[in-house]
């Protein structure tokens, strides 16, 4: 028999934790509710999951002190925000901290099933490869398997998408990596809120990188990015 997905889902709202909860049961899932960022954080401790779903607004720990806390002990877990703001300093904040979707109230249901399939449909992937070359960029070894930048006896664990965005980048090593071609192969999707992600994630690659003035991600106006090594 094939294992279920389980889902953390952390929700203040009663009524619509509840709502979640059934649908997601009902489509499949196993799905544990928490009312509050801290029981939320007890039981993630206690149990294996597969991806966290996020309130930001919720009272003793919000969503993003909650995913930090998760981060810190699994930093590949999938994780969706929910929100009921569609402030841009909210989304960036979120991706920011390594946020894999975003999505604002009120949504469909089937919307947020789409993207948990989405994302797990990605990380499936990532999983399934058995092997993957190691890229020299400068005086920095590259493994996209293990996820690591190292220099001599310095080592950088990357995240998921860190490692994937790095990886895309070498593949298309002094060409330009086109900006929609990059979003759609890790982001699934090329709206607005990914490419603010993954702004971010350049952003991270290039402090991970800026010990060595050999190796560049450079900004290629109206197309995407291209990284000179």
């Amino acid at each position: 028999m094939e294992q279920k997905i389980k889902l953390l889902l952390a929700e203040d709202d009663e009524n619509l934790g509840l709502l979640l909860k059934e649908y997601l049961v009902a489509k499949g899932f196993e799905a544990d509710l928490y009312p509050d960022g801290e029981v939320a954080y007890k039981g993630f401790m206690k149990a294996h999951y597969d991806i966290c779903i996020l309130d930001i607004m919720m009272p003793k720990k919000d969503g993003f002190s909650l995913a930090k806390d998760i981060r810190a002990v699994n930093p590949d877990i999938p994780i969706i925000f929910l929100t009921a703001k569609n402030l841009k300093d909210d989304v960036i904040e979120g991706f920011k901290l390594g946020a894999d979707d975003y999505i604002t109230k009120p949504f469909s249901m089937e919307e947020l099933i789409f993207r948990i399939e989405a994302i797990l449909r990605r990380t499936s992937q990532e999983s399934q490869t058995a092997s993957e070359p190691v890229y020299t960029l400068g005086k920095f070894t590259f493994d996209t398997r293990k996820q690591t930048l190292i220099d001599g006896d310095k080592m950088v664990k990357l995240t998921t998408k860190e490692s994937d965005l790095l990886k895309l980048l070498c593949l298309n090593a002094n060409k330009v990596l086109e900006r929609n071609y990059a979003l759609k192969s890790i982001w699934i999707d090329d709206n607005y809120f990914n490419a603010r992600s993954m702004d971010v994630y350049i952003t991270k690659l290039r402090k991970h990188l800026k010990d060595e003035p050999s190796v560049e991600i450079i900004n290629v106006h109206g197309k995407g990015y291209k990284l000179i090594i």
